[in-house]
């Protein structure tokens, strides 16, 4: 036994040193996940913090102004301009410069006044649907808030609160704060899978896989040799990706730090094993680089990271289940934001731990059927 962890730790060693030395592999496993983490942490969000509108006022009352008013003074508003026709209107939004048009008409202050009903139309850009309507829901926040003002006025005293938001566990809503946990269940996925996927290939494309062959070691021994390297990789990296969403990003960590990291062994232990079935089948590195793209964007898509997985169509919901990532990403979020430990998060580790013990015997299964 001693002997076989000898043989075992003496080839981790060895792939170690061969993904170090190796300037393309290096650059793989460095260079991409730290510009990928900037890039879409910073990038990557569904806040808006630029809508620029404009104008076409034909009233001249104090509430027109101050709806007016409430726009532009709006952290995610900017006003473009007061345009004095329709035709300045429905250009503005055709040639995007606006994303948000306001037409309010002549009767709009008698109509309060009066304590009617008054109207007012905000046209918004449709063409990047989600840009629109995350717009559409900023506008009809502020136009709620100016309504209780005005109803305050007309009663002489402010209207009774009937409904109170709170958001739990992002109480600012920021986006960020979901979106970077996810991000880094992606580069985890994507530096274990590419430390393993290229690895048995790389001995064939060097010509020392008959060399291994040859050795004392086993082929479980030699598989788990080349496993090792992947899980030991995706830890320090996953762990780095960590320290950069709870440091630079600021996103709360409120957690088991034995929560994560058990959710970082069943998730290791499913790409790993899924990363060496697609080294098995490779002959070369080139094939291994273009399977292991292969696998990861489907496994992205149907993770839940950008679209729910319950607005997916049921049978991709059910091909959800066989995807890695979309366990991993549940373990991130929830140690992140709601302060999660290991015992509400065994309907996530079983299936990774199934998934992982599948796809690592299918490896060792797909490897002696190479050596046959």
């Amino acid at each position: 036994m001693r002997a076989a962890l000898q043989r075992i730790f003496a080839l981790a060693r060895k792939e170690l040193l061969a993904l170090l030395r190796d300037p393309a592999s290096r650059a793989v496993l460095i260079g991409p996940p730290i510009i990928q983490l900037v890039v879409f942490g910073y990038a990557a969000t569904f806040d808006l913090k630029h809508v620029p509108f404009v104008v076409y006022n034909q009233d001249s009352g104090r509430p027109s102004r101050d709806l007016i008013a409430r726009f532009a003074g709006a952290p995610s508003f900017d006003l473009l301009r007061v345009v004095h026709d329709q035709g300045e209107l429905q250009k503005a939004i055709d040639d995007k410069s606006a994303l948000m048009a306001m037409d309010i008409g002549p009767q709009f202050t008698s109509d309060i006044e009066r304590g009617g009903t008054s109207h007012v139309q905000l046209i918004f850009d449709g063409r990047d649907s989600n840009t629109a309507a995350v717009a559409m829901g900023y506008a009809q926040a502020i136009v709620a808030d100016f309504n209780q003002t005005e109803l305050a006025l007309r009663n002489g005293s402010p209207p009774a609160t009937l409904l109170i938001d709170r958001a739990w566990f992002n109480p600012n809503l920021d986006s960020r704060w979901f979106i970077v946990p996810g991000i880094c269940g992606i580069l985890t996925l994507l530096v274990s899978m590419v430390s393993t996927g290229l690895s048995v290939a790389r001995e064939r494309e060097m010509g020392t896989f008959d060399q291994l062959l040859v050795t004392p070691m086993t082929p479980t021994e030699i598989l788990l040799g080349k496993a090792l390297p992947g899980f030991l990789v995706g830890t320090l990296e996953g762990t780095f990706i960590v320290l950069v969403a709870i440091f630079w990003f600021h996103v709360p960590f409120t957690g088991s730090v034995f929560a994560l990291y058990l959710g970082f062994f069943v998730f290791l232990l499913a790409t790993v094993g899924a990363g060496l079935m697609i080294s098995s089948l490779a002959k070369t590195q080139q094939q291994g680089l273009l399977g292991v793209f292969l696998f990861m964007v489907p496994a992205i898509v149907l993770s839940g990271f950008s679209t729910p997985i319950a607005n997916m169509p049921i049978a991709m919901q059910y091909v959800t289940l066989l995807n890695p990532l979309r366990y991993f990403l549940i373990i991130l979020r929830r140690c992140f934001l709601e302060g999660a430990d290991a015992s509400l998060l065994w309907p996530q580790y079983w299936p990774l731990a199934v998934i992982g013990v599948v796809t690592m015997i299918a490896a060792s299964r797909l490897f002696r059927s190479r050596l046959s």
